[in-house]
């Protein structure tokens, strides 16, 4: 008698099996981890600190709404006006508050909506940079880079309602697109940049440096290119929603002036003064500030020896648009979105212990002093 053969099913591939998840790559997993891990420690930092002063306070969400983002709050939930205590808000760039406004249909909340936003942002924000460091760094300068910039000392705005991971986010995916020569990508991610903060403008002499790069290795003219005409459009998009609220095209620059004392100035004008507050014994408007003005000078003049040219123009504008004012401020927290910083770092760090440590160890402990100080409502950049 025959016997009777059971076909089996055939067996699926693991990656077939398990789907996009499997697909992902274990360092990106890695980098989500520590985004994850780190975002968790913060806000229980945070709560605890509040906790250690007072035992009134409020919850996990609402001790972190101070400052501006209040203001961006208030535009996800009513917009722009150009009259009454809201028209100052009318300075803080769009694209964030109408990324919470749209996040809020279906979280019901603006200030959860706002820590979504920039809890994908800030997932983001650091799997981009991982990747844009590796076209020219080892995997462990890469790894390593997204540390620094997780732990750096104002790191905490990456995961609080702030701007600074959607930029930070827009910036680097802007910078990968242009290596890969992804100009049309480039194009929209750097209009969406410009549409986040003023300083989205500098992305217009980062990528024509990359062009200039790319042209001299190929010698060819890449018609492409002329998507990057896109990335200013952000910035007169905000110029029109200006003209719309007050029928003032610039209407946010003489807010700037009136009620930040913003103005333009020569950057030695502006570095003076914050020499003087902290001459003046003025700790957080003036020793801190001045200690990442240095930090970030040095590091402007180390990238243009050890980094790409189009990076080094990113930060060498940027250091002049921070300096540019009659009173220079939340310089720390501007550097978080000068991401050739944490490269650099990560150059100088991997494969020697000992800097490694001092420089997680510098980082960390200012990190935890920064974090509480917000949390308990006091300035913090």
């Amino acid at each position: 008698m025959n016997s009777i053969t059971v076909p089996t099913e055939a067996p699926v591939p693991a990656p077939e099996r398990a789907g996009w998840f499997a697909r992902i790559p274990r360092a990106d997993w890695e980098t989500i981890g520590w985004v994850l891990a780190i975002k968790a420690l913060l806000f229980t930092f945070g709560i605890q600190a509040v906790a250690a002063f007072t035992p009134k306070h409020g919850g996990w969400l609402e001790m972190w709404n101070n400052w501006d983002s209040t203001h961006y709050l208030r535009l996800a939930e009513h917009g722009y006006v150009a009259a009454g205590d809201g028209r100052v808000s009318l300075v803080f760039f769009p694209l964030y508050p109408w990324l919470v406004r749209l996040t809020a249909l279906l979280a019901r909340d603006y200030m959860l909506a706002a820590f979504i936003v920039s809890g994908f942002a800030s997932v983001a924000a650091a799997l981009l940079l991982r990747r844009l460091a590796r076209c020219d760094e080892t995997e462990a300068v890469s790894r390593n880079a997204v540390w620094f910039l997780l732990i750096f000392p104002t790191s905490f705005f990456l995961h609080i309602g702030y701007t600074e991971s959607l930029f930070l986010a827009l910036t680097l995916g802007c910078f990968l697109a242009a290596r890969k020569s992804h100009w049309a990508l480039a194009g929209v991610l750097g209009a969406g940049a410009c549409l986040t903060r003023v300083n989205g403008l500098i992305l217009g002499p980062a990528l024509a440096m990359e062009v200039a790069i790319q042209y001299w290795q190929t010698r060819r003219i890449n018609f492409r290119w002329l998507w990057l005409g896109l990335v200013p459009l952000g910035f007169l998009g905000y110029l029109w929603l200006n003209y719309e609220v007050t029928g003032d095209f610039f209407a946010f620059t003489k807010i700037m002036h009136e009620h930040w004392y913003k103005k333009f100035a020569s950057p030695w004008f502006g570095i003076y003064d914050v020499y003087l507050r902290a001459h003046g014994m003025n700790v957080n408007e003036g020793l801190n500030e001045l200690i990442g003005i240095i930090l970030i000078t040095l590091c402007t003049v180390w990238s243009w020896i050890r980094l790409r040219p189009s990076y080094s123009v990113w930060i060498t504008f940027n250091w002049l648009l921070i300096c540019s004012t009659a009173y220079v401020l939340s310089v720390p927290r501007y550097g978080l979105t000068l991401f050739p910083i944490f490269i650099l770092f990560s150059q100088a760090c991997t494969g020697r212990r000992f800097w490694f440590a001092m420089l997680t160890l510098w980082s960390v402990l200012y990190l935890a002093l920064y974090t509480g100080r917000f949390a308990q409502g006091m300035w913090a950049f």
